[in-house]
């Protein structure tokens, strides 16, 4: 596989032709695109195959986050990554037997993360869910049953890039959404950092949507973030 981008660009719309629009306005910066369940929703697996084919191939987030019984879950990554993307993800907390079965079943050419915790959960909403210990604690957790599973790496939180990097190791894929440039606004993240501070702690790729689909010139704004860094 190429060398993959280190940004990617959330393009979250139901809609085919705006993220058509919105990957041609942003391809002249070279990064990849995130596809979420919104996208895929409403599109289908047909949906990703035309923005392939139709937008030069760029490199996909298929951010999915499958989470359910070990065998429905390896049918649903054998059939996703079958499509072509970069990245595909499972949830971690549905277990090692349902990510080792994800990985046997996920194409050689597609990688599989998983997500420990959604950005959107503080420390306060994980002690609701009913975790115990810190946010980071389960996280680091959550990231070495991954990679006991054999998946390539997590989607986790910029804050807890270190301790997961000191874990897991150099080799280990940190997919990092909550990114935020400085000055813009968080939105519905909680465990947010900018571009540079996520870069420099040891993110492998960095989310990004609104601070560059919302941009005057998306392409301009993601040059900008990819200098920073």
């Amino acid at each position: 596989m190429t060398s993959l981008p280190k940004i990617y660009c959330a393009v979250d719309t139901p809609d085919l032709n705006t993220a058509k629009e919105i990957i041609a306005k942003i391809s002249p910066a070279g990064i990849g695109v995130k596809l979420g369940m919104e996208f895929f929703n409403a599109n289908g697996p047909q949906g990703v195959i035309e923005i392939l084919e139709s937008c030069n191939h760029p490199p996909i987030f298929l951010d999915l986050k499958y989470h359910d019984i070990p065998n429905t879950v390896a049918g649903a990554v054998r059939a996703a990554s079958k499509l072509g993307v970069s990245y595909l993800n499972v949830h971690a907390s549905g277990g090692l037997e349902m990510m080792r079965a994800a990985k046997e079943s996920c194409a050689p050419e597609t990688k599989l993360l998983a997500v420990t915790l959604l950005t959107s959960i503080d420390q306060q909403e994980a002690n609701r869910i009913g975790y115990e210990g810190s946010v980071s604690e389960r996280v680091v957790a959550l990231a070495k049953l991954t990679q006991e599973a054999g998946l390539d790496g997590v989607v986790c939180s910029a804050h807890e890039i270190k301790a997961i990097r000191d874990t897991c190791g150099p080799d280990f894929v940190l997919m990092v959404p909550g990114i935020r440039p400085a000055g813009a606004e968080a939105g519905d993240q909680k465990r947010v950092m900018t571009p540079k501070d996520a870069v420099a702690t040891g993110a492998t790729h960095l989310v990004i949507g609104r601070p560059i689909t919302k941009a005057d010139d998306p392409a301009t704004a993601a040059k900008e973030i990819m200098d920073s860094i």
